[in-house]
C-alpha cells in the first residue's frame, strides 16, 4: 500500500487540487490528510484561492481514496459539507512497523504517546522534516498551502520500505528508508 500524506490545507482550493494531482501522479492508493482542512485559523493568513467549499467538493469526489484526521482548526460545522468522517488519530502497520498519524497539536516530537510506536507522522507546525530520535521515526508533512520557517509546500509518501518528504512539484526533499 502506498500513502500520500498531506496536512494543513487551510481551505486552499489551489493546493488541494495540487495534492490530488500528486496523488494521481504518485499512483498512491490512499490520501491521508492530517487535519486543518477548511479553516485558515486565526494565526494564519488566508492561503491562495481560499475556497473551503471547493476544497469540500474536491474531497467529496475522492471518498474512496480518502482518510481525514481532525486538526485543531477543524470544527463540527465542517462535517456538514463533508461526506467523510474526521477521525482523531490513525495507527498504521507498515511492513511490521507501527506509525501513529495525528494532527500534531496533541502528539508530536515534544509530546510523544505512551504507547510503543515505531514512528509518528503529524502536521500542525507547517514545517516538513523526517528524522529519527531514540529509534522512533519522527516526521512532519509540512503544509501543502501555508509552509512556515522557510520550508516548502510539501507532502509525504509512505510505502512499505520508506518515508519520503516531497515538495508540491514532486521533488524529493528528504528520504528515510526502513
Amino acid at each position: 500500500m502506498k500513502y500520500l500524506i498531506a496536512s494543513d490545507i487551510h481551505g486552499s482550493a489551489k493546493y488541494m487540487q495540487a495534492i490530488i494531482e500528486r496523488l494521481d501522479t504518485e499512483k498512491a492508493d490512499k490520501l491521508i490528510l492530517l487535519g486543518d482542512i477548511y479553516n485558515h485559523g486565526p494565526r494564519n493568513p488566508l492561503p491562495e484561492e481560499y475556497q473551503p467549499l471547493k476544497v469540500a467538493d474536491i474531497l467529496n469526489a475522492n471518498l474512496d481514496r480518502l482518510i481525514v484526521i481532525k486538526g485543531n482548526c477543524d470544527s463540527q460545522v465542517d462535517t456538514l459539507i463533508s461526506q467523510f468522517d474526521f477521525i482523531p488519530h490513525l495507527l498504521l502497520e507498515i511492513n511490521g512497523k507501527s506509525f501513529l498519524l495525528t494532527h500534531g497539536h496533541e502528539y508530536n516530537e515534544q509530546i510523544m504517546p505512551k504507547a510503543k510506536i515505531d514512528g509518528i507522522i503529524y502536521g500542525h507546525f507547517h514545517t516538513g522534516f523526517i528524522k529519527q530520535n531514540n529509534g522512533v521515526i519522527i516526521s512532519n508533512a509540512g503544509s501543502a498551502s501555508l509552509p512556515k520557517n522557510g520550508t516548502k509546500n510539501s507532502y509525504l509518501i509512505l510505502d512499505d520500505k520508506s518515508l519520503t518528504l516531497k515538495d508540491i512539484h514532486g521533488e524529493v526533499l528528504e528520504n528515510f528508508d526502513f
